[in-house]
């Protein structure tokens, strides 16, 4: 009888290269995972201010259509914007504040319920006026940048 010599399982050496493999794509793809799901909840909030920033400019159009100069509303929280604007955000729970600013058109969102990096951060977006009442919208605050719908 002969005795045959095989082998099974795997060496040390081979677990050891798939653990490092294993280790590195963890690496890369757990930050870039959490970017993104911060940057898909922010999503959310953006698309309120933008809401808010629609009726915002309804507001405005219709108030210097009647012959007021820059008429903004006096929105000092989100219980005045859903009374002034008719936008809701009591349902969103990614806005901790919210308020528009009589005097410039200035939108302001704090966030709160996405991510340390960002919770209290603002996103403000503010009003430019042009000579024919049409009016252009740019984005900033104090959040990162990176989380900034583009321009």
């Amino acid at each position: 009888m002969v005795k045959r010599n095989c082998r099974r399982g795997f060496t040390l050496i081979e677990i050891l290269f798939v653990l490092l493999i294993i280790g590195v794509l963890a690496a890369i793809a757990i930050p870039v995972y959490k970017a993104q799901t911060t940057s898909a909840k922010l999503t959310e909030v953006t698309n309120a201010v933008s809401y808010i920033a629609s009726s915002l400019a309804i507001y405005h159009h219709n108030a210097t259509q009647v012959g007021g100069a820059n008429v903004w509303p006096n929105c000092g929280s989100i219980a005045d914007i859903q009374t002034s604007l008719g936008v809701g955000l009591s349902s969103i729970g990614r806005i901790s504040s919210a308020s528009v600013n009589q005097a410039t058109g200035v939108i302001s969102v704090t966030v709160a319920n996405i991510d340390s990096t960002v919770d209290g951060s603002t996103i403000t977006l503010v009003p430019s006026t042009a000579a024919d009442s049409s009016i252009s919208w740019k984005w900033g605050g104090t959040i990162p940048p990176k989380y900034l719908p583009k321009q």
